[in-house]
């Protein structure tokens, strides 16, 4: 939402053309601010019938309309007032103003904004609902009398129309009285639409809060997005693989080829799971906890991947049940991730895999030869999954140190995750 940096200045801003849409919608708006203001009305009427009896004329006018308008500024104090409000003007006035922030809640200055928008509106309604009214009447009137031969009638004062030719007057009257009620409501409507963001913007409070909440739901897609491609990228990878195996021992190993495809079957049924899941959340739909995914479900990663031909070695030690259940599920993710690019970049080598549970800390390492590969560069090092791996890892204030293994062997990924403090 835009506020304007200088209100008062916005709102001298050149009217734009009018419409006939623009006008019908703007008296409408202001006829419903008119038809607002009669309840207030009636109540402070009953507050001056009550007054004492020898109260002069222009204090009985002043009470009323003193009357009138603190109800009417105070009609906005409910928080359903405000809403309806900017309803109201980006239905009829075109006006484009965020919904009221429901988790911010209504302080005294957005009260009095949203029940001075009231009074304007009412005051605004009821000066557009007269002159129309009265422009519309004479536009009628004046060629009706000359129609009829000509008469006296009053308009503001009393007006001869005359009959005949010399009445023609009457029409071309008549017209620019349409039109001057057609630019009256677009004025009265451009005026308002500028004092809308001032008067029905939102404030401080609500600017934060939905500030907090936009950063709340971006944290969420980034979150699926490293998500999906973790476990997408993964079984993309596996199924590759598994593919390629399959075609080529299909005609000397029917049995392995079958294996192979037996698994591609189960990875893609497991990634379409989580796709389902991530797409029912990014479309806002009620869906399932997402698969419960943790270390203990290691052995059966690695074996999903020992059916790509790629030997995975994995060496768990201690109890990963006893791990944090948050730590557990980016733990699997990270390993995971891990095994995905070993098996992009191994060329189908060996890969180890090393889980060490204590007290105090969790360490992960993932390491496998790269046959036939020079170096990678840095550029070539810091990829989607890698940089998903790091953002994980600091989430849980970890460490995490990835690059060619000391001994030159290969490629190594090493993560430390203190669970707890150390006695």
């Amino acid at each position: 939402m835009r506020l304007p940096i200088h209100p008062f200045r916005a709102l001298i801003r050149p009217f734009r053309p009018p419409t006939s849409g623009d006008t019908l919608r703007a008296w409408l708006h202001g006829l419903l601010g008119a038809a607002g203001g009669l309840l207030p009305l009636a109540a402070a009427s009953l507050v001056v019938a009550a007054a004492p009896r020898d109260w002069p004329a222009p204090a009985r006018t002043a009470v009323l309309l003193t009357v009138w308008a603190a109800l009417t500024v105070a009609a906005g104090c409910p928080r359903p007032a405000r809403s309806a409000s900017v309803r109201l003007a980006d239905r009829l006035l075109g006006t484009d103003l965020p919904a009221p922030v429901a988790a911010a809640r209504p302080r005294g200055a957005d009260r009095l904004r949203t029940g001075t928008w009231l009074l304007l509106h009412t005051l605004a309604g009821v000066a557009l609902t007269a002159a129309t009214a009265f422009a519309l009447a004479t536009a009628v009137a004046l060629p009706a009398v000359w129609l009829n031969g000509g008469d006296r009638i009053t308009v503001l004062r009393p007006l001869d129309v005359p009959g005949g030719a010399a009445g023609l007057w009457t029409l071309p009257v008549a017209a620019a009285l349409l039109v001057l009620a057609g630019h009256a409501c677009a004025a009265v409507a451009a005026l308002l639409r500028r004092a809308a963001p001032v008067l029905l913007g939102h404030g401080p409070a609500e600017r934060l809060a939905a500030l907090e909440s936009q950063m709340r739901r971006m944290a969420r897609r980034n979150r699926l997005a490293q998500e999906l491609h973790d476990s997408i990228g993964h079984t993309l990878t596996a199924s590759t693989i598994q593919a390629a195996v399959a075609r080529s021992l299909m005609d000397t190993d029917p049995a392995a080829a079958r294996r192979a495809l037996t698994g591609l079957e189960e990875a893609s049924r497991a990634a379409m799971d989580d796709l389902d899941h991530a797409l029912g959340i990014l479309r806002e739909e009620h869906t399932a906890t997402a698969p419960p995914l943790t270390l203990a479900d290691l052995h059966t990663l690695a074996d999903r991947v020992r059916r790509t031909g790629t030997d995975v070695r994995a060496d768990v030690t201690g109890d990963p049940a006893g791990v944090p259940a948050t730590v557990s599920r980016e733990a699997y993710r990270i390993v995971q991730e891990g095994l995905t690019n070993a098996l992009k970049h191994g060329g189908g080598s060996p890969v180890r895999l090393r889980v060490t549970v204590t007290s105090a800390l969790l360490e992960l390492e993932i390491a496998n030869p790269l046959p036939g590969r020079a170096r990678p560069s840095r550029a070539a090092r810091r990829g989607r999954g890698l940089t998903g791996i790091l953002e994980r890892v600091d989430l849980l204030n970890g460490e995490a140190v990835t690059g060619p293994a000391p001994d030159g062997t290969g490629w190594l990924l090493a993560v430390r995750v203190p669970l707890r403090q150390a006695p």
